[in-house]
């Protein structure tokens, strides 16, 4: 199997299987994708909705189907001579509940389970409570008063012949060294004797298989005579009265887990989550066993040619990206001949890039998304939208200060626990050394808080224990920021923190250079001599430093994604479309010669990475994002528009209404909530349809809830303002109910009217530049018709198939414009470029990209290309920031208000016949011009090829 030209994600659960997708063949098929790209296939937790929260790493889930469904899937699939993306998850397990076997074991066993080193578990806490055990922080209250309540219990299960502790849905195994005390509790002849095989057992792995005997004879006895005699032991240890109360107390005492209110996990927890949720233990996958054990059925099924490449999720979790890439992608070899596709999931900062090491294909597309969204706003609307944002939200603060400000609110309340992770491991080298032993843990800690606060990218990638030159100026910044931010006496502690987290080599002299930023020919040294020494023992002092690098790095990449996605996109309002998974919104917007730019590297360094629009894990669908933009074209009037509709929507606030900030929604939350209005609002929806706005206002309500939340001015995930978050759902139901028919209903309809033709035109633009540009275009799910959608769970709801297969046929996309509300035109534009690749796969993936210039009176509303490979070309045309010049419904500019705007071609194209694949226009070149009012008369975009459809 080729590397992909398209693919077709798909998110699997228990309501859309592998037999449901299987029944959708053959629409995929002529839709023209060639890969069906999966969300995780492993067992995750039953009910998971999304498969991230995986239990068992070695097991397809029973869910999905099963190994079998999966295989038959795949079968067909190929057939088709399509292939198979498998998403796969290496850097966190589901934990809690009782379907880990791993987790499990380590609870029952503490650190001398056979899987203690699997998971990020510090067994040293500095907490006697917690030192060799592991905090499972999932109690609804504080641990007193969930005891004593009778919600903690001794249970017994027969089948396995264990002891285990139950809270709700969470099981805790007691460890097999208290069976003998918990037999003997019951006062019976027969489980004293049973109590025997468990007398002086120790956590070690021999006493281990000792248990597992002991375990069986116990099981033996059950089979006997049932389970009643344990029941004697259960009433020893009932929570309903004080006595064997104290006494189930001092049972869970001696566990190697510690169970806990949830709400001490940002302070206490003693293991690596995934950010900040405490459901997602981090996993070792860095060492070698793990990394066999976690991918072990992944290797199985690539073998046997079930899936045909990986996307890695959450990459920057992981202790070492490189490393981790390189090993997998030389397993992944040495099991088939052809080549793996593997692309990772990265978010990447405006001027980063991915690293050129890693051995991969590319990213998921995030980058690629930011790029074509910020080519859709007009750089001229920054200005009056971010003051019309300002006057509301009474702070004229860029993105950036938020993004600041919320990096030290998360570091002190969300990820304090990981923080301090950090800080020990950078105090245990300052104690090694006398010339740094006086070097204090506090004054550490504000010098790693202040330079993971300041820091500008996910994470740094170093080599051997040392920053490399690619990292350098990002450090550098962080440096500098920290600097600026700390006071004078903290400085000396931020240099040597500097020193130790791989500006100098650990074995050089201790006391480190006043001002070193890092990098520089130490590191490209430490990376040239790391291939070389790869078998050699390491020195405690590079271990050392190596593990403070591993732990600052997976600090500061959950920091930057609850920051700035998680908490500052949900504050700022400029104009939330910029607000996205992937783009930082004083990015505004992107000019014509910058996207070029940006898609001449794309070829030249990941052909084969993949270009998306739209995700699972998107903030706004790509249709809503494609219609919020037309705003930074009209950003005066859109600012007039807003305070008109806050002016008559002012008697429907809730709370205190004299007060600037005190009612409900509140400025801000009520600008963004306008915002997500106009987004979301169907092309088809009339105001008077009172199911259908219900429908949408509850959509919006869920959105809303987790906005505010997310937001965490006036409420939050940890402790909800309920009475808040209900008089803000008051005021949206309120201003969206059929009373306001008249009124906002019927003005917010008017105005989506006015701008969503020049939505329209974006999306189709967006759309075409996805499957025309270097890279793997990925179809999200259901999006080949119109993605009105919001964040999760909204945009994973059931797709409906049958409409589009029904939809889809060999008509021309410019046939269909004139009916665009029903969407059919964007899908017949997807599945046209499709035909294309198929037909002419190098073209558009690899082949040569050509920007072309655009010369005449609306020269600025065109964006022009040309790709180019062997003998075969094709011209990209599309039209953009066209609010102003659309006349009347159409998603159109008339031809005649082209004038004499043309497209200059490459000299090749003289004299050449082009087929418009979105028009099945011929377009003869005489000279070396197009002119616009011919190719774009039927359609904002074409895509002209001398290759004719066949």
């Amino acid at each position: 199997m080729t590397y992909p030209r398209a693919t077709l994600r798909l998110q699997l659960h228990h309501g859309f299987t592998f037999d449901d997708a299987l029944a959708q063949l053959d629409y995929f098929a002529a839709l023209g994708v060639s890969h069906l790209y999966l969300s995780p296939v492993t067992t995750a937790q039953p009910g998971s909705m999304h498969g991230y929260d995986t239990v068992d790493y070695g097991t397809v889930s029973a869910e999905l189907g099963g190994e079998g469904a999966l295989r038959r899937l795949a079968a067909k699939v190929h057939e088709r001579g399509m292939g198979i993306v498998a998403d796969f998850v290496p850097n966190h397990m589901g934990v809690g509940g009782s379907h880990n076997a791993w987790w499990l074991d380590i609870l029952e066993w503490g650190r001398h389970s056979a899987f203690a080193r699997h998971f990020d578990v510090d067994w040293h806490s500095p907490d006697p409570a917690l030192r060799g055990k592991v905090l499972m922080p999932f109690l609804g209250g504080p641990y007193g008063e969930e005891l004593a309540a009778g919600r903690i219990e001794l249970k017994f299960d027969p089948e396995a012949a264990r002891f285990y502790a139950q809270y709700g849905p969470h099981v805790c195994p007691i460890c097999p060294t208290d069976y003998a005390a918990l037999l003997q509790s019951a006062n019976r002849a027969d489980l004293d004797t049973l109590a025997s095989a468990f007398q002086g057992l120790t956590t070690q792995p021999e006493d281990q298989a000792r248990a597992a005997a002991g375990r069986d004879a116990l099981r033996a006895f059950i089979e006997r005579v049932g389970t009643d005699p344990l029941d004697f032991v259960l009433e020893a240890y009932s929570s309903a009265d004080p006595v064997p109360r104290d006494r189930l107390h001092r049972l869970l005492e001696r566990q190697h887990f510690r169970l806990a209110w949830w709400r001490t996990a940002t302070d206490e927890i003693n293991w690596r989550r995934f950010f900040d949720v405490t459901s997602l233990a981090g996993v070792r996958v860095e060492r070698h066993d793990v990394f066999e054990a976690v991918h072990k059925l992944i290797f199985r099924l690539y073998a046997d040619g079930v899936i045909d490449g990986l996307r890695i999720d959450h990459i920057d979790g992981l202790a070492d990206p490189r490393e981790y890439c390189e090993r997998l992608r030389q397993r992944l070899t040495s099991l088939r001949a052809t080549p793996p596709y593997i692309v990772v999931e990265k978010i990447l900062a405006p001027t980063e890039a991915l690293r050129d090491d890693w051995a991969v294909q590319g990213t998921t597309g995030y980058d690629f998304m930011n790029d074509v969204g910020a080519l859709l706003h007009d750089a001229r609307g920054a200005a009056p939208l971010a003051e019309a944002w300002s006057a509301i939200a009474g702070d004229d603060r860029p993105f950036g200060a938020y993004a600041l400000e919320a990096r030290g609110e998360m570091l002190s309340y969300y990820l304090a626990a990981e923080l301090d992770h950090v800080t020990r491991a950078l105090h245990r080298i300052a104690r090694e050394q006398p010339a740094t032993r006086d070097t204090t843990y506090a004054s550490v800690h504000r010098a790693v808080a202040s330079l993971a606060t300041h820091f500008p990218i996910y994470r740094i990638y170093p080599v051997a224990g040392m920053r490399t030159t690619h990292d350098k100026p990002w450090f550098d910044a962080a440096l500098e920021g920290a600097r600026k931010a700390l006071p004078r006496a903290s400085l000396t502690a931020l240099e040597l923190v500097n020193a130790w987290l791989g500006g100098r080599s650990p074995d050089a002299a201790n006391a480190p250079p006043a001002n070193h930023g890092g990098g520089g020919k130490s590191a490209r040294n430490a990376h040239a001599n790391a291939g070389s020494h790869a078998n050699a023992p390491l020195s405690h002092a590079l271990i050392a430093q190596r593990t403070a690098l591993a732990l600052f790095s997976q600090l500061t990449a959950p920091l930057a994604a609850k920051a700035t996605e998680d908490t500052a996109c949900y504050r700022y309002g400029r104009l939330i479309s910029r607000n996205e998974v992937g783009a930082d919104p004083d990015d505004f917007s992107r000019s014509v010669e910058q996207f070029h730019a940006a898609n001449k590297l794309r070829r030249q360094r990941h052909p084969y990475g993949l270009l998306a629009t739209a995700t699972h894990d998107h903030k706004r669908g790509e249709d809503v994002r494609a219609r919020l933009a037309v705003l930074s074209e009209i950003a005066v009037d859109w600012s007039s528009t807003l305070r008109a509709w806050s002016t008559l929507n002012q008697p429907q606030r809730r709370g205190d209404i004299t007060s600037t900030t005190g009612w409900a929604p509140g400025p801000g939350a009520e600008a963004m909530l306008y915002q997500t209005l106009v987004g979301v609002w169907p092309p088809e929806l009339d105001p008077g349809d009172e199911a259908g706005v219900r429908e949408l206002a509850e959509r919006v309500a869920q959105w809303q809830l987790k906005a505010l939340r997310e937001a965490k001015l006036r409420t939050n995930w940890l402790t909800p303002d309920e009475a808040y978050e209900s008089d803000c759902q008051a005021f949206l139901f309120d201003i969206l109910s059929p009373q306001r028919r008249d009124g906002f209903l019927q003005a917010l309809a008017d105005f989506v009217a006015r701008v969503a033709p020049a939505g329209v035109v974006n999306t189709l633009l967006q759309t075409v530049l996805r499957l025309a540009s270097p890279g793997v275009p990925d179809l999200y799910q259901g999006t080949e018709l119109w993605d009105f959608s919001l964040v999760d769970p909204d945009n994973r709801r059931p797709v409906d198939y049958a409409a589009r297969a029904q939809a889809l046929d060999r008509a021309a996309p410019a046939t269909k414009l004139a009916n665009w509300r029903d969407a059919h035109v964007k899908l017949a534009t997807v599945h046209r470029l499709l035909e294309l690749r198929k037909q002419a796969p190098e073209l558009l993936r690899e082949g040569e990209y050509l920007p072309l210039t655009v010369r005449g009176a609306l020269a600025e509303h065109v964006i022009a290309f040309a790709r180019h490979h062997g003998n075969a070309w094709a011209v990209v045309i599309g039209t953009r920031h066209a609010a102003g010049l659309l006349d009347g419904d159409l998603p159109l500019v008339a031809p005649e208000r082209w004038e004499d705007t043309n497209v200059e071609l490459p000299k090749a194209l003289a004299q050449a016949s082009l087929h418009d694949w979105l028009s099945d226009a011929a377009h003869h070149t005489p000279g070396n011009a197009l002119a616009l009012r011919d190719v774009l008369k039927a359609l904002p975009v074409a895509v002209l090829s001398t290759e004719p459809r066949a």
